[in-house]
């Protein structure tokens, strides 16, 4: 009798990566990608698995998430309650109210 298969099935996403597919989480190519590899890894880009030779997914986000600094969502100024009457006085002040 031949064992059956399990009939739970779900995708699996895999952590690690090999290169190509590092290279395309940064829309490159893999020639690119190894290309640019030395000057990525000169600015901390995570190495490959010593053992398997894959790349983190989640270690690749990381890095690309702090290039921006710390807070990558202060790209805005800091909303601050304001004074309606304040508002109203500026813009007057600046031609915008008349």
């Amino acid at each position: 009798m031949r064992p059956r298969s399990s009939p739970i099935r779900f995708r699996v996403d895999p952590r690690d990566v090999p290169a190509e597919k590092a290279a395309r989480r940064l829309h490159l190519t893999l020639a690119e990608f190894e290309a640019k590899l030395p000057d990525l890894l000169g600015r901390s880009f995570p190495l490959p698995d010593p053992t398997t030779g894959m790349y983190d997914l989640a270690a690749i986000d990381e890095w690309m998430t702090a290039r921006h600094g710390p807070q990558p969502c202060a790209l805005t100024a800091e909303l601050k309650p304001r004074d309606a009457v304040e508002v109203f006085t500026r813009r007057r002040r600046a031609g915008h109210g008349t």
